[in-house]
């Protein structure tokens, strides 16, 4: 069995985290160069970050900012998110994505909802910033998931949807909604994610300037988050959300640059890369979410246009090198109602797996993330497993990892310590945090 370890740490006082904190590294194997350790425990480097494990936390939104538009503090982190972050920071991650973090007012997903559009010395910025230093403190990286909801966007939390007996819920005014500015390539009631009206509001289709205007949100956003001292950014292009539906020809009826052929549709996504590198320091990674499938294959709304599928992935995968793209973040689905997903253990698994072989075929060198229904320790280990040469035949030889990373969501919510866990589970000495040491003796 695995054990933990127990060393004196410095105490780290900051002005965002004025309290006694000693400075922990939580997570990290104490013999990563040992052959029987796992790939899932050793450092994986990206640019000039070092992650001292490949377990990463996928952003999950909270709903838990201030949603009064009039007020200074309007999509600013809270202590809540000092709190559900700073815990995950605490148990071991080795990288924590915050949240889908809007670029512009109008792209979040809900008037709840973080965002980073008011730039530097905000209090965007600074209730950022906190979370950052805090993470940092107890040796997680962390990166922001920039993001604009487009036509999905001004919806209510999902348990008020839910105690409406609705999936999704619009938030009006009252609320802090925007109604009247919920945007998406295309416009009109059409263009709604669905066609129960209590849902989703209908879009108004973004002019070809506005579209500009967002890739120039999506660099600011970037720029401020380098500056409350983030480690990696992430475009959020999957789910449905903007860039998903510019990419896919089911949303995106567009005549201009931005719509029609794969080059047009995928040029926001491109532009906001090449954007977003430009910004950033050389040696920081890049990430990309992107839905490898919208699932529409056989249905009827893509039979005219065709749909966003596995092969229109490995198409853009290939492009990624030159966009500055470090690693891909393979999820699915989220872009019309009439998806039929096909749900088993491993279906985003098998997504990554097949972008992956695909990229290493095209003599590519894009890391891959895998997420979805991620929760047991061997799971976990298998699917990296033999992602770097460890010194034995054994895993020299054997099957090709299925992904380079393994992103958990919702299991962290169940089991903050999944990573402490896990470590035990197969064997790995891992260092815990000095003040939980009594539970681990």
């Amino acid at each position: 069995m695995g054990s933990t370890a127990f060393r004196t740490p410095p105490v780290v006082k900051s002005g965002a985290t004025p309290f006694f904190t000693p400075a922990n590294n939580v997570g990290a194997a104490l013999h990563p160069d040992d052959p029987k350790t796992p790939t899932l425990f050793r450092p994986l480097q990206i640019r000039d970050l070092t992650l001292k494990n490949r377990i990463l936390v996928s952003p999950m939104c909270m709903y838990s900012a201030d949603n009064d538009p009039s007020s200074p503090s309007v999509g600013a982190p809270t202590d809540f998110h000092i709190a559900h972050l700073g815990h995950l920071a605490l148990k071991g991650a080795g990288l924590i994505l915050v949240e889908a973090t809007a670029v512009q007012p109008n792209g979040r997903i809900s008037p709840y909802d973080v965002g980073l559009w008011q730039g530097v010395d905000s209090p965007q910025f600074h209730g950022l910033k906190r979370v950052v230093e805090f993470s940092h403190s107890q040796g997680a990286k962390i990166g922001v998931q920039l993001a604009h909801a487009g036509r999905k966007a001004s919806t209510s939390p999902p348990w008020i949807a839910a105690a409406a007996g609705k999936m999704a819920l619009k938030a009006d005014e009252s609320v802090g909604g925007w109604p009247d500015n919920v945007v998406g390539p295309s416009g009109g009631t059409e263009h709604a994610w669905s066609t129960d009206g209590d849902m989703y509001w209908a879009p108004r289709g973004l002019t070809t300037e506005e579209v500009k205007e967002v890739v120039r949100a999506f660099a600011d956003s970037a720029r401020t988050a380098v500056q409350a001292g983030v480690d990696v950014i992430e475009i959020h292009g999957a789910h449905g959300y903007l860039i998903h539906q510019f990419l896919s020809p089911v949303t995106n009826t567009r005549s201009d640059e931005y719509g029609g052929s794969f080059e047009n549709r995928t040029r926001l996504l491109r532009e906001v890369a090449v954007a977003i590198r430009e910004v950033i320091p050389a040696g920081m990674p890049l990430f990309l979410r992107l839905s490898a499938t919208e699932w529409l294959e056989e249905q009827p709304v893509a039979a005219k246009t065709g749909s966003w599928d596995l092969e229109s992935s490995v198409r853009l995968a290939a492009l990624l090198p030159e966009l500055g793209v470090d690693l891909l973040d393979v999820s699915s689905a989220g872009n019309h109602q009439d998806q039929k997903i096909n749900i088993h253990t491993n279906y985003h698994i098998d997504l990554a797996a097949h972008l992956r072989k695909a990229i290493r075929a095209a003599g590519a060198s894009t890391l891959v993330g895998s997420v979805g229904f991620v929760t047991e320790a061997e799971q976990a280990r298998d699917i990296v497993q033999g992602a770097e040469a460890q010194g034995t035949e054994e895993i020299v030889s054997g099957p090709e990892p299925r992904a380079d990373a393994v992103l958990l969501a919702r299991q962290f919510l169940r089991e903050p310590e999944w990573v402490i866990k896990t470590a035990k589970a197969l064997g790995v000495e891992v260092t815990v945090p000095v003040q939980y040491g009594r539970a681990f003796r």
